[in-house]
């Protein structure tokens, strides 16, 4: 299998079909595993806990920063509340305190950003690892009524896309080959990529969103914005058109994907979330008077997944293993 997440057709038959069919199922489980859904749920009365787990392999600096942002958007985009986290960090034989100072400095400051707590979790010097790893599981509370599936989505609804595609992995791309990059492109568009961290969060446009009618909501990380869609419609059980140049790319990230020679389309874009509504327009007008960029760039449809490009249209592939893993620097 290739480097990334596992595709989705081994993911079914080996992960999520046993889980699916397993001989015990809980009347308090409210959300089970599904391909695209990022989230589950246990019942507590009218209240869910809401709960999802994430790691950080594809990136070494702003480790803990980054692992609690995607983790908590993954419960924005259910329509909870994030609450804590917890963190397990695996670090190389032969790292420093500095190393594990700096993965907690980074934590800390996005969960104040949030306005969460670090709960616990465990770390572990290992010679499994040869970079450090971090595992995290998050937990989020809302009302039966309030939870957000990704497969909420309804046909003719508008395809609404925050921010820009290739959000996190731009940022990830100019920390980590910046002595690379400093001689391929413009000092101030490497300064201005690597400031793009500063929009991870999605807490914000989820509750948003939520209040004015949104039915799905998916971050977008693994396999880029054109990933992420093709996971709403796949766990909607509907059909897709996306329209390729109406998908917003900042001219930073339009630099560093031709000089690493990949697809922003296809680059882990956590900071960005797909959100799925009647009536896109009040969405997008509501979160411009945020501070939040938005755009419209498709619609939910029947049955087929599709990408529309200058006026041709071909099928909408799903996802692959990440852009990030394909940079040529």
């Amino acid at each position: 299998m290739e480097i990334g997440k596992v595709p989705p057709r081994i993911l079914e038959k080996i992960v999520l079909h046993p889980i699916q069919n397993f001989a015990i199922q809980r009347e308090d489980v409210f959300v089970r595993p599904k391909t695209g859904e990022d989230c589950s749920a246990v019942s507590f009365g009218e209240e869910l806990c809401v709960l999802s787990a994430d790691p950080i392999t594809g990136a070494e600096k702003d480790m803990g920063y980054i692992a609690v942002h995607i983790n908590c958007n993954d419960i924005a985009s259910s329509g909870a509340e994030p609450v804590g986290i917890l963190l397990t960090v695996l670090l190389p034989e032969e790292s420093t305190e500095d190393t594990l100072s700096d993965i907690m400095a980074g934590a800390y400051e996005a969960a104040k950003e949030i306005g969460i707590e670090i709960l616990g979790g465990h770390t572990e010097v290992t010679a499994v690892v040869n970079k450090p790893v971090i595992s995290a599981a998050v937990i989020g509370r809302t009302d039966k009524k309030g939870f957000i599936a990704t497969g909420g989505a309804k046909e003719g609804q508008d395809v609404i896309m925050t921010k820009w595609a290739g959000l996190e992995g731009t940022a990830i791309i100019a920390k980590e080959y910046e002595a690379v990059l400093s001689g391929k492109i413009k000092k101030e568009v490497l300064e201005n990529a690597k400031s793009m961290k500063g929009f991870l969060s999605v807490v914000k446009e989820g509750k948003i969103a939520k209040s004015l009618g949104a039915t799905a909501m998916h971050d977008v990380t693994e396999g880029g914005i054109l990933g992420a869609a093709w996971e709403v419609a796949e766990c909607s059980e509907k059909g897709i058109l996306i329209e390729l140049e109406k998908i917003p790319v900042k001219e930073e990230t339009k630099a560093i994907c031709e000089a690493a020679q990949i697809s922003p389309y296809e680059l882990i874009s956590s900071g960005s979330m797909i959100i799925t509504a009647f009536e896109g327009e009040k969405i997008v007008s509501a979160l411009a008077k945020e501070g939040i960029e938005s755009t419209i760039i498709g619609k939910i449809t029947k049955q087929q997944k599709l990408v529309l490009e200058k006026g041709q249209a071909y099928p909408l592939q799903q996802p692959k293993s990440d852009a990030l893993y394909g940079v040529k620097l």
